[in-house]
């Protein structure tokens, strides 16, 4: 089967946008254009890709596997593509890194644009992603660091890893928020805000409430951290947060309290093993661990 790239860069600006017309500005081609390709592709592959409900397209099953395999390629030759105009542009150089959403918010813009002060000339290239699609992107190339959560399952990547504390995040009108230090017989039967089924911090939490023989009782389940203190500051429940996601929040509403036994996340920096860093690499990365490890026990 022989299918085109244009082909498959027309499906996942349709999967990103939701509709044609967004593929279509995305792309600078007309929306009977990028019909023609979807149509062309389905016919190749002979898969329905999207179902149509109320104006926008969504995928199919088959779709959402077909553009896990897709975004690397696509991303991949836009990066290829940002170098070349690098090259032609004469850019004094590229910082290329990834991270989790958690450090997305506050923490990475902080240090690049530390970084990037006294570089007038640097070019980013910063994306936030799950950390198993960052340990992907950063083992192809096309990011030259990455933050990950552990595991690090890839081989061809050198990790440095660390820990980090978290902290029990309450509404400010919660009954437990005036005590000094907070623990899972305190907060037994109380609602709380957890991570997905296969986060570390969600194992981690359950082991801790029944050791102590406590009621855990999520009420709500999300997989950002930014979500979980969303909820916490409307009063959904309790929460433990990284101490990046509470660092740079400036919106106040809660209060945070040390949790015992302490629940830790675990997280790594990356780089691809036979791939060896760029003289801006080497630079940003000693100033990424430098920070990094302000946060860690």
């Amino acid at each position: 089967m022989s299918l085109r790239f244009r082909q498959l860069q027309a499906f996942h600006a349709i999967v990103e946008t939701g509709t044609v017309t967004g593929a279509a500005s995305r792309l600078g081609i007309s929306q009977p254009g990028v019909s023609n390709l979807i149509a062309q592709l389905e016919t190749q592959t002979r898969l329905k890709l999207f179902d149509r409900a109320k104006g926008r397209l969504i995928t199919t099953p088959e779709a959402d596997v077909l553009f896990r395999e897709v975004e690397t390629v696509v991303r991949g030759l836009d990066h290829v593509s940002q170098a070349v105009t690098d090259l032609q542009n004469k850019e004094a150089g590229q910082l290329t890194v990834a991270s989790p959403h958690n450090l997305s918010f506050g923490f990475m813009p902080d240090v690049i644009a530390r970084f990037a002060a006294t570089r007038p000339d640097l070019s980013v290239s910063f994306q936030a992603q799950y950390s198993s699609k960052i340990q992907e992107w950063v083992a192809a190339g096309l990011f030259e660091i990455g933050v990950c959560e552990t595991p690090v399952t890839l081989n061809d990547l050198d990790a440095r890893r660390y820990q980090f504390e978290t902290q029990c995040v309450l509404h400010v009108g919660h009954p437990m928020a005036d005590e000094a230090e907070l623990t899972p017989t305190m907060l037994s039967g109380h609602p709380f805000v957890v991570m997905g089924p296969e986060h570390m911090t969600l194992h981690r939490t359950q082991e801790a409430f029944r050791a102590e023989g406590a009621d855990l009782r999520p009420k709500v389940h999300t997989h950002l951290f930014e979500n979980k203190l969303s909820f916490v500051k409307r009063g959904m429940g309790a929460a433990l947060l990284d101490p990046f996601t509470l660092a740079f929040d400036s919106e106040g509403g809660y209060v945070a309290r040390p949790f015992r036994p302490a629940v830790t996340i675990d997280m790594a920096i990356i780089t691809a093993r036979d791939r060896p860093l760029s003289a801006l690499g080497r630079e940003f990365l000693r100033l990424l661990e430098t920070d990094f490890a302000a946060y860690a026990v």
